[in-house]
């Protein structure tokens, strides 16, 4: 594992929810990302504080379905 910043993303309520520079250990082989558990803890005060937060930065996402005949 190496240790990393990664964007942690979520949907909440059918809202997308990015948290960036979250510290995680990323493994070299595969990606997979895991996140210690005071990590996890304050991810969840950071969300359950999400109204409280002072006005946040967007991002605009394209949205797009999956076609067959595409692949």
């Amino acid at each position: 594992m190496e240790e990393k910043k990664i964007n942690q993303d979520f949907w909440l309520k059918g809202k997308l929810i990015v948290i960036e520079s979250v510290p995680a250990g990323v493994c070299a082989q595969c990606g997979e990302k895991i996140v210690k558990a005071e990590v996890g803890r304050q991810l969840a005060t950071l969300i359950a504080n999400l109204r409280r937060l002072p006005k946040k930065r967007t991002i605009s996402v394209p949205v797009l379905k999956y076609a067959k005949e595409v692949a």
